[in-house]
């Protein structure tokens, strides 16, 4: 039988019900149920990274009930409700779209970006009510990467960015330079870090321009040495070779063959 979201709603509904609720739900706040939030989205992430369609749905159901919660805690605190958050997100997404529920007519998909920003922009001005920054309300808890694409967009809407990918490119052999220039002073140093955040920053902007997330990309690299990693332990087990006993050589050996390995496929 299918479930609707009122089902969902009630369900939810029950566990916040005092003395006859489930005695972790009623606890919760906004506050508390924020890292499961979190965790939530990387495991929807995770799922469509993975391929795994079944997963997906299940982790989607997951993130919905994250968003059903925080509804139900403003219900009882008689701010709004979850028809009122469904309400919210169709007019955005209407006035967002004016070329697609309006009159309006853009040329190509630049363009329609554009739109979206200076809605955005026009968003954040109206709830400031006074002259703000262009990078104001850019959520302080993101994922360092993803807050760096995210500042790095917002300064390109307003033409602080380079014409092209090179000029990305070039900032990031400068500070490529800095860095092993600070190395070879104190590479323990805070101003070693100083510039290694730099060079960091820097590759986010390639990135972009490249119009990949970075943080999706740090993530499939970190997969990636996971998976060669595990085949190199694989490796040196098969020749009966403890890991902690293995010399640096042997294990570079291992990691050479497993990227051959991973070539002949």
């Amino acid at each position: 039988m299918s479930q609707s979201i009122e089902n969902l709603i009630n369900i939810m509904q029950k566990l916040r019900t005092p003395n006859t609720g489930c005695p972790w739900d009623l606890k919760q706040t906004y506050q508390s149920i924020v890292p499961h939030t979190i965790e939530e989205a990387y495991e929807v992430a995770d799922a469509i990274e993975q391929g795994d369609m079944d997963e997906l749905k299940k982790e989607l159901g997951d993130l919905l009930f994250q968003v059903v919660f925080y509804a139900q805690l403003a219900t009882e605190d008689k701010l709004f409700d979850f028809n009122d958050v469904v309400d919210a997100v169709c007019e955005k997404l209407t006035r967002r779209h004016p070329h697609v529920f309006g009159e309006e007519k853009f040329e190509d998909e630049h363009k329609i970006k554009q739109n979206w920003e200076n809605e955005k922009a026009k968003e954040r001005q109206i709830k400031a009510g006074e002259a703000i920054s262009v990078l104001a309300d850019i959520p302080k808890n993101l994922p360092a990467l993803s807050q760096a694409n995210k500042i790095q967009k917002r300064v390109a809407h307003i033409g602080f960015d380079w014409p092209e990918i090179s000029g990305a490119w070039e900032k990031v052999k400068e500070e490529v330079i800095e860095v092993e220039e600070e190395l070879e002073l104190d590479s323990n140093s805070d101003k070693t870090a100083e510039e290694i955040g730099d060079l960091m920053f820097a590759l986010v902007n390639v990135a972009r321009h490249a119009k990949r997330d970075p943080e999706q990309l740090l993530r499939q690299a970190n997969q990636k040495f996971t998976n060669r990693f595990m085949q190199v332990e694989y490796h040196l087990n098969n020749h009966k070779i403890k890991f902690e006993d293995a010399t640096l050589a042997q294990m570079e050996q291992a990691w050479d063959q497993v990227k051959i390995n991973e070539k002949k496929k």
